[in-house]
């Protein structure tokens, strides 16, 4: 009989919940425009979008005379363009955000050249870098050879990166400059390293892995990425429709995991159409 386990630590992180909390109540008192995706989940983003909340990337484009900083961050040159325009600005940069970009600051100030672990383009990494004179983004070992020599190093990383793949950043920037000072600051958050840590464990335990996490979820592709080291069949979906029966044919057990931004509700409706597809009437506790 087939079965399904969910990984024990799956789906949205208090960050995210308090961010779509504050938008949804800010929206019942006065229109509110969100610079740019409040969270890479398309369930999510419909549910504000029914509420009239509006999502811009052009601040020229906004309506609206408030505006919300997304779960991500931003850097502070953004806020006082923001401000420039005569908009109000909502904060709503996830704490864990907040605190790496103190510490990128901090690390500036002792004299240290920020490097930054993770996706250059992304809205954290872009609110960490912004307000800086000089920094480097890596997101791979290989790209440590792009990096010039400094004296002293400070390492941080984006929340949402693999804490094993930082750690190997890190010790390829200790390899190749062996004179300069390379201080790391740990700044994977804790509910990156629980996901991460959990979809090893389901991927172990499964033949069939589902992520589910809209494509422009950071985190949810690193979890992909994680689970095809230890499974050979992982398929990232979005929503229920995009999961196919033949993924199932010939396989005992079924893993369901989820990024930072994936509501309760599309996890179970994700198991359900599983549960339908493949057959499968019993449940499974979470694998500990």
């Amino acid at each position: 009989m087939k079965k399904i386990i969910r990984a024990e630590h799956a789906g949205m992180c208090f960050g995210v919940r308090q961010a779509i909390q504050l938008a949804l109540n800010t929206a019942g008192r006065e229109p509110l425009t969100i610079l740019g995706e409040l969270v890479h989940n398309e369930t999510v983003l419909a549910q504000l979008r029914s509420r009239n909340i509006q999502m811009e990337d052009q601040l020229q484009r906004v309506a609206t005379g408030l505006v919300m900083v997304t779960a991500h961050g931003a850097s502070e040159a953004a806020r006082q363009k923001a401000e420039g325009r005569g908009l109000r600005v909502l904060e709503a940069t996830c704490p864990l955000v907040k605190l790496v970009q103190r510490t990128v600051t901090d690390l500036v100030s002792q004299g240290f050249h920020p490097v930054i672990i993770g996706s250059r383009n992304h809205a954290e990494v872009r609110g960490l870098t912004e307000d800086l004179a000089a920094y480097d983004v890596v997101s791979a070992e290989v790209e440590v050879a792009t990096v010039a020599a400094r004296p002293r190093f400070g390492v941080v990383a984006q929340t949402t990166q693999p804490i094993d793949k930082v750690r190997r950043i890190v010790a390829a920037l200790r390899e190749h400059f062996p004179d300069s000072e390379v201080r790391f600051i740990d700044t994977v958050c804790l509910p990156t390293k629980q996901r991460q840590a959990a979809a090893i464990e389901l991927a172990q335990h499964s033949q069939v892995v589902l992520v589910i996490g809209g494509p422009n979820s950071n985190n949810t592709r690193e979890l992909s990425a994680t689970c095809r080291r230890h499974c050979p069949r992982v398929f990232q979906v979005q929503k229920p429709e995009d999961i196919q029966a033949d993924w199932f044919g010939a396989v005992d057990t079924i893993g369901i995991t989820a990024g930072t931004s994936t509501p309760d509700e599309l996890i179970d409706a994700v198991e359900a159409r599983v549960r339908d597809l493949a057959r499968c009437p019993v449940l499974a506790a979470a694998h500990n």
